[in-house]
C-alpha cells in the first residue's frame, strides 16, 4: 500500500514537475522572457508544455539530459519550420476536437496557399509565420482582447510589417495601408466597438491571405454588402470595369481607405464619377439627376422632420406621423442603395416614394402646428374671458362693500 502510494506520488510530481520554466524562470533577459510570458500562454492552459513544441525531457533537472537530442530536444525552432511544428497539433481532427471541437484544421493548407506561405516556402523567411501574428510564448484567444489577432489589434500586427519601409522594401509594396485604413468607414466603425466591421483578414483572407484579384473584388465586398453587389453585378459599370481590368468597388470607393458615402461622389467638384464621366455626357448627366433626386429628398425629410419635432416639443400627439416619417428616411436608404444600379430609374422609385411620404407627414406636422396655435387662441380667449369675469365679480364686490348697511340709513333718518 504505502509502495503504491509512492509511486502515485512520484507520478503526480513528474506530470507537474517542468524544469524548462524553473530554469528559464531563474535566468535573466531573453532567456526569462519565454517562462514569463508562457503562463499566459493558451496552450499552457490547456496542459501543454515547453517540450510539446521544443522536445527534451521536462521531468529532469540536468540540463544535458533535459535538452538531450535523443530525448527531442529541438530547442531553437527555424522560421521555416514554424507552420509545420504548429500543424501537427493544429491539423489533427482528433486532438483539437478534444480541446476547440469548431476550430478548423487546414489552417497549414490555407497558409501554403497564401503570398506568406508560398514567399516562405521559396526560402524568403522575411515573411509573416505562425508566431508573427499569434505571437510565440504567450499565444492567446482570438476572443482575447490582448490577442494581436483581436479585431481591435489585427492592423496593427498586420501593420508591423506592412507598414514599415525598411522591411517592405524588398518586397515592393507600398506602406501606407494601416495609415488608410485608419481613415475609413470601417476602422471607425471598429475603434466605436462594432467588432463585426471588416479587418484586413475581412478581405485578405487570414492563413489563407491572397490580395483580392481584380475579378473577385466585388465578391469580396459582397460578403458584407450582398444587395449592392446583386444591383452592381446588373449595372452596366460590371462589364465596363471588367473589360478595363480594374477592381469594380474600389474605382469608386477606393481599397483601404473607404470614406463615406455622399452624393458628392455623384456630383459637383472632385465628384467620383467625373474620372470617367464628362458632365455632358449621358453618365455624366445621369450621375447628376441621381444627386440632385437624393438631394432633393433629403432636403424635403430635414424640412419634415423640423416641423414635427416643434410640433412635438409643443406637446402635440405626431407619434404616427414620425412612423411614417421612419418610412420615408428607409426609402432614402433604398435611392442610396439603389446608386448601385447606375441607372436613374431604379433610383427615382423609392425617392417617389419617400417624397410621398415627406410631403404627408409635413402635412401632419403643419396640421399639429395649426391646431396648437388655434389652442393658444383659445386658450388666451378664455383667459382674457376669466380674468374679465373675475374684475366685474371684483367690482361688484368693493361696490357692495362701498354701500352702508340699511340700519345705519335707518338711523340716519
Amino acid at each position: 500500500m504505502k509502495t503504491s502510494f509512492a509511486l502515485l506520488l512520484f507520478v503526480l510530481s513528474a506530470i507537474a514537475k517542468d524544469s524548462c520554466l524553473e530554469c528559464h524562470s531563474a535566468l535573466d533577459g531573453n532567456l526569462k522572457t519565454p517562462a514569463v510570458r508562457f503562463k499566459n500562454d493558451i496552450h499552457a492552459r490547456a496542459g501543454f508544455q515547453c517540450t510539446d513544441c521544443h522536445g527534451g525531457d521536462r521531468t529532469v533537472d540536468d540540463p544535458e539530459q533535459a535538452m538531450s537530442k535523443a530525448k527531442g530536444f529541438a530547442g531553437h525552432v527555424a522560421r521555416t519550420a514554424i507552420p509545420k511544428l504548429c500543424a501537427r497539433c493544429h491539423s489533427d481532427a482528433a486532438l483539437i476536437n478534444k480541446f476547440k471541437p469548431q476550430q478548423r484544421v487546414d489552417q497549414l493548407a490555407q497558409y501554403s496557399t497564401s503570398v506568406h506561405g508560398k514567399r516562405l516556402a521559396a526560402g524568403d523567411e522575411s515573411v509573416a509565420t505562425c508566431i508573427d501574428c499569434h505571437s510565440v510564448h504567450d499565444i492567446r484567444a482570438v476572443k482575447d482582447a490582448l490577442s494581436p489577432v483581436y479585431p481591435l489589434r489585427l492592423p496593427e500586427t498586420c501593420g508591423r510589417c506592412h507598414a514599415d519601409a525598411s522591411h517592405m522594401a524588398g518586397h515592393k509594396l507600398d506602406t501606407t495601408q494601416l495609415a488608410q485604413y485608419r481613415a475609413s468607414v470601417h476602422w471607425d466603425a471598429l475603434s466605436k466597438g462594432d467588432l463585426s466591421a471588416p479587418t484586413c483578414a475581412s478581405c485578405h483572407g487570414n492563413h489563407g491571405a491572397t490580395p483580392p484579384q481584380v475579378t473577385s473584388v466585388a465578391a469580396v465586398c459582397g460578403t458584407c454588402h450582398a444587395l449592392l453587389e446583386q444591383l452592381y453585378s446588373k449595372s452596366p459599370h460590371q462589364s465596363a470595369f471588367a473589360s478595363m481590368g480594374v477592381g469594380s468597388c474600389t474605382v469608386c470607393h477606393s481599397n483601404h481607405e473607404i470614406k463615406k458615402p455622399s452624393i458628392k461622389m455623384l456630383a459637383g467638384e472632385g465628384a467620383v464619377c467625373s474620372q470617367c464621366h464628362d458632365a455632358s455626357s449621358a453618365g455624366g448627366s445621369a450621375a447628376v439627376e441621381i444627386a440632385g433626386l437624393i438631394s432633393g429628398l433629403s432636403t424635403a425629410l430635414d424640412k419634415s422632420d423640423l416641423t414635427l419635432t416643434r410640433a412635438r416639443n409643443s406637446g402635440m400627439e405626431v407619434s404616427e406621423a414620425q412612423l411614417r416619417q421612419m418610412e420615408a428616411r428607409e426609402s432614402l436608404v433604398k435611392a442610396r442603395v439603389a446608386v448601385h444600379a447606375f441607372q436613374v430609374a431604379a433610383v427615382k422609385k423609392p425617392v417617389n416614394e419617400g417624397f410621398a411620404l415627406a410631403a404627408e407627414t409635413q402635412r401632419a406636422g403643419e396640421s399639429a402646428l395649426k391646431e396648437r396655435d388655434t389652442r393658444r387662441v383659445g386658450l388666451g380667449v378664455a383667459l382674457v374671458s376669466i380674468l374679465l369675469a373675475m374684475t366685474g365679480l371684483w367690482l361688484a364686490i368693493r361696490s357692495l362693500e362701498a354701500k352702508p348697511p340699511e340700519s345705519e340709513k335707518s338711523i340716519g333718518r
